[in-house]
């Protein structure tokens, strides 16, 4: 699968309020670190400057439960970004 690995159960579904990005987690916290926001902070730092803060802001939108469910979400968020077949919908 994309966003998590196959055989996943429990997953959280979270949306960032900062980028809009929508993605799944094996985390089903309240809020967390969106990843694609986390790659933009630039960790390299001069004498004069001051670390970025890593804010939790992605927010859980759903539990997805069960095996068939956490991978049909998987597939269905995956296909916007790999543009996989989606004749199975």
């Amino acid at each position: 699968m994309y966003y998590v690995p196959d055989g996943t159960k429990i997953c959280g579904y979270y949306e960032c309020k900062k980028c809009g990005t929508r993605f799944l987690s094996l985390q089903t916290m309240e809020r967390i670190p969106c990843p694609d926001c986390e790659r933009e902070i630039d960790l390299e730092i001069g004498p004069d400057e001051s670390m970025e803060d890593v804010m939790d802001t992605a927010c859980l939108q759903e539990v997805i439960e069960g095996e068939e469910d956490v991978e049909k979400m998987d597939t269905l968020l995956s296909l916007a970004i790999t543009g996989g077949d989606f004749g199975w919908i």
